[in-house]
């Protein structure tokens, strides 16, 4: 039995309890049943997009099945890192290629659209001046920048890249500029009381609070960066995961293109929770909870 002393122990968190915590085990349970249940709706909704799928190949003979779309995906994946197959090369070094310069692409956005974001957001002048440029040319289509950059550079691979880089600059920029307008009153009048520094202010105010804004601008401008170099390397007509769609379409290939828009999809699934559990690991915590 018990003494006054050890239960008011295990009240203040000094002691454990003498038996296993129920909670501890509650949380386990609901979590189990939160994993499951998430398991079961993505299986479900598979199961209707693939029906849905067999129907429409049903009705049209040139739709690959989905039956023979991942059997064509196990033999790309078989030989994904091959550097010659009937197919061309492998579907790995293919999206490697892609992936290339969608980071080069992406990285120039990001070196010159968050401190361009931090700039506009944080100075109402700033907005003024430059906010009518990003609402002009945000809307452009990187198949109209490709042919411009073309010209520009004579350099197809290049242009490329530049186009990727026009394309994820502006979510990058509007992300980031509204993060940085949206700092709180309170952290502004701490920062006037301490008599904070232009410097002491954008490292202590300005950048964390709008980091979380920077990392979805991010999300957002890789996600269509990722959309965007399919369409740039039809243009282009030079290797990578997107001239390989095209140049099965003109083959008649047709269980290729869908395979590789599996491939497509698998990339920009990893991505995207890549930047989502970054998203979350910058959040504030209130954000967290």
């Amino acid at each position: 039995m018990l003494d006054v002393e050890e239960l008011e122990a295990i009240v203040v968190g000094e002691g454990s309890p003498p038996a296993g915590d129920p909670s501890r085990s509650g949380r386990m349970a609901g979590g189990l049943r939160s994993a499951a249940s998430t398991i079961g709706w993505a299986l479900l909704g598979v199961s209707v997009v693939a029906g849905l799928w067999a129907v429409a190949s049903w009705r049209s003979p040139n739709l690959p099945t989905p039956a023979a779309s991942w059997a064509m995906l196990r033999h790309l994946l078989a030989h994904a890192f091959q550097g010659q197959t009937p197919e061309g090369r492998g579907v790995a070094l293919m999206a490697a290629t892609s992936l290339g310069r969608v980071l080069k692409g992406f990285v120039l956005a990001v070196i010159l659209g968050v401190p361009l974001g931090l700039f506009i957001g944080s100075s109402q002048r700033a907005w003024k001046a430059f906010n009518p440029i990003v609402q002009l040319l945000r809307p452009v289509s990187p198949l109209a920048w490709f042919p411009i950059f073309l010209i520009a550079t004579k350099n197809g691979p290049l242009s490329a890249v530049y186009a990727i880089f026009v394309t994820a600059l502006w979510p990058i920029v509007v992300n980031t500029a509204a993060g940085a307008s949206a700092i709180p009153r309170d952290h502004r009048n701490i920062a006037k009381v301490f008599k904070f520094g232009r410097r002491a202010y954008i490292r202590h105010v300005l950048v964390p609070d709008t980091l979380p804004s920077v990392v979805t601008g991010m999300r957002l401008s890789m996600g269509v960066a990722w959309m965007v170099i399919v369409a740039v390397e039809i243009l282009l007509g030079q290797g990578g995961i997107g001239f390989y769609v095209w140049d099965s379409y003109n083959a008649g290939s047709y269980t290729q293109i869908t395979a590789a828009v599996l491939v497509i999809g698998m990339i920009g699934v990893v991505m995207d929770q890549f930047f989502l559990r970054l998203a979350r690991a910058v959040a504030a915590p209130e954000v967290q909870s």
